[in-house]
């Protein structure tokens, strides 16, 4: 091998090097700065992240309720999953057939709402357990995890509630 080549291969090589060495360090660092944002339970996202700041016992029992309503909703997911894939091949057939479309949009509404019921069921069942300064807690942590207070900046006491 001439020592051109082996120049050649040494500066790639070096370049490679440098450019992985700089990848693991970013990584590492952007690692260590966001240490303070992933706590175990926002990873799960959605209504879990709702009970992060109640107690331990309070956020193990909601987690709980979330899995067993999820469990029994399963059938729900799966015609709603089911129904998509079906809504798929309708929309890729030629010619449109409207009537089969809208009717399978209304089959995975209805599973859908099905879904949302049940977890919002769950959602309040839950909250009738907590106290009242723990209530105002999960109020705060509902507002941006599911749907139920979805954009909800403020909750404005109204008349007659105290």
């Amino acid at each position: 091998m001439s020592d051109k080549a082996r120049t050649i291969i040494l500066a790639v090589s070096l370049a490679f090097n440098v450019f992985v060495v700089g990848a693991v360090a970013g990584g590492g660092y952007m690692w260590h700065v966001s240490g303070q944002h992933r706590p175990a339970i926002a990873a799960r996202g959605g209504l879990g992240r709702a009970a992060v700041k109640l107690p331990a016992a309070e956020r193990k029992a909601f987690r709980q309720m979330l899995a067993e309503t999820r469990r029994a909703a399963a059938s729900d997911v799966a015609a709603a999953r089911a129904g998509r894939l079906n809504l798929a091949q309708l929309m890729t057939t030629d010619p449109v057939n409207r009537q089969a479309i809208d009717t399978q949009l209304a089959a995975i509404r209805q599973s859908d709402s099905a879904l949302r019921a049940r977890l919002e069921k769950t959602v309040i069942n839950f909250f009738e357990t907590l106290t009242p300064s723990e209530r105002s807690t999960f109020v705060e942590g509902l507002r941006g995890h599911g749907a139920m207070l979805r954009g909800l900046k403020t909750v404005k006491q109204l008349p007659g509630n105290n």
